[in-house]
């Protein structure tokens, strides 16, 4: 039955009248899923690397180390959507916890057959599951905030502290896997990211408090049906997928300039800058009391990020391009965190977390192809012709986002309303 509902937030609501970090780490319940999310979600950032470091190590070859880590990033792109779907229908603890269990087995499965110096068709077999079961942890984070701030202006401040958060993550990560793989053991990166995925995401798992409830029986078929089927997901994926070739672009293209001007040290500099700029554009889009509409915020923001993206290839000195990396740093996250600000109003909430995997899933998949089409790239043409790539993903993602921008706005849903004045079917709502 249909429950009359109100657009204001609720009084005992976390949220005043302005948002701000303060506020939102104050919300009640908050650092008991934060704490074991974020040592849970750090080994995300860890993996690609040391896989790579990793098999590089045990075959000599970045190809094969290339291709292993694309490998399992195609197969977390593939299967992350499931997996959230699976937790919207039965409880982040009840996928959680098989999930650790066995991306754990298959990392350390991968590790010893590396070891071995097994065939590259065994590490492709062990790449898959270790990929396909990398927890989502972030989009389980997120999905709590939709609970515990239901109703609140502090969504979009949470969204932000969300981008931020994956930001670090990945300046802690790589630094972290490059650190154990060449001081201590090329294999120490790989066997560590499964460890905190164990312990972080075990401990995750257990906080049951702030877990999403799960949509009841009777209305699984309105309230679990596929994120995938909501136009506004699809033009986000789209979105996403360009976001994702400016990571897979600028990781490979910054490698190849830096180690064609014989620095290859910059490296880590320079795509610390980039990182730096998104962490600092996502520090204060958070602390903004926006009032303009966000698929307007994401149609200005992402155009901002296409026209720098598209500078990159025409860099050719390293202040040049730390100056447009830190430009176009400064331009993902205000898009990362208004596409997941528009989740919120797009997909119920019983289908949120699937939502927000197929994103992240997104921005995986489009960092693999990236990867992967850069490299050639460089291989081939050189001269930085990898930044290419950034330009063409963003660029193609934006005349998408352009020309169907319409299916970004959220649905109307019907309430019902006191005294039967209202005719249509009373429908439930969030």
């Amino acid at each position: 039955m249909a429950s009359t509902v109100t657009s204001e937030p609720s009084t005992n609501s976390p949220a005043a009248s302005r948002p701000g970090y303060g506020q939102l780490l104050r919300t009640r319940g908050a650092w008991t899923f934060l704490l074991p999310g974020f040592a849970a979600r750090q080994p995300f950032a860890m993996l690609t690397l040391s896989i790579v470091l990793l098999v590089q190590h045990t075959t000599g070859s970045y190809g094969a180390a290339g291709a292993a880590a694309a490998v399992t990033g195609v197969s977390m792109a593939l299967f992350a959507p499931y997996s959230g779907r699976l937790a919207d229908r039965h409880g982040q603890r009840a996928v959680l916890i098989p999930g650790v269990l066995l991306h754990t087995a298959s990392g350390v499965a991968l590790t010893a057959l590396a070891l071995a110096h097994a065939p590259l068709w065994a590490l492709f077999a062990a790449a898959v599951p270790t990929g396909a079961s990398v927890p989502q942890v972030g989009p389980m984070v997120r999905a709590r905030w939709g609970v515990t701030l239901k109703g609140s202006p502090l969504m979009t401040t949470a969204a932000a502290f969300e981008s931020v958060t994956d930001e670090l993550t990945f300046v802690v990560g790589p630094l972290l896997a490059t650190a154990l793989c060449t001081a201590v053991h090329p294999a120490g990166g790989l066997l560590t990211e499964a460890t905190l995925t164990l312990v972080g995401g075990l401990l995750f798992a257990a906080q049951r408090g702030t877990q999403p409830p799960v949509t009841p029986a009777g209305h699984a078929r309105v309230e679990q049906a596929s994120a995938l089927r909501v136009p506004g997901v699809r033009v986000l994926i789209v979105t996403f997928l360009g976001i994702g070739s400016v990571f897979g672009g600028m990781q490979v293209s910054l490698a190849a300039f830096t180690e064609s001007i014989g620095a290859p040290g910059l490296n880590g500099v320079l795509y610390g800058v980039f990182a730096a700029g998104n962490m600092l554009s996502g520090i204060v889009c958070g602390a903004v009391a926006w009032k303009v509409a966000p698929q307007r915020r994401l149609l200005v923001g992402y155009a901002a990020l296409a026209l720098a993206a598209s500078g990159l290839w025409a860099a050719h000195s390293v202040l040049l391009l730390a100056g447009l990396g830190l430009l176009v740093g400064m331009c993902i996250a205000p898009a990362l965190i208004t596409g997941y600000t528009l989740v919120e109003g797009l997909v119920p909430a019983g289908a949120r977390t699937e939502a927000f995997t197929w994103l992240t899933g997104a921005v995986a998949l489009g960092q693999a192809a990236a990867v992967t089409v850069a490299g050639q790239l460089e291989d081939r043409v050189g001269g930085g012709a990898g930044f290419l790539v950034p330009m063409g993903g963003t660029v193609l993602a934006l005349v998408t986002l352009v020309a169907l921008r319409s299916r970004l706005v959220a649905p109307v849903r019907e309430r019902t309303v006191a005294r039967g004045v209202g005719h249509r079917e009373p429908v439930a709502v969030d």
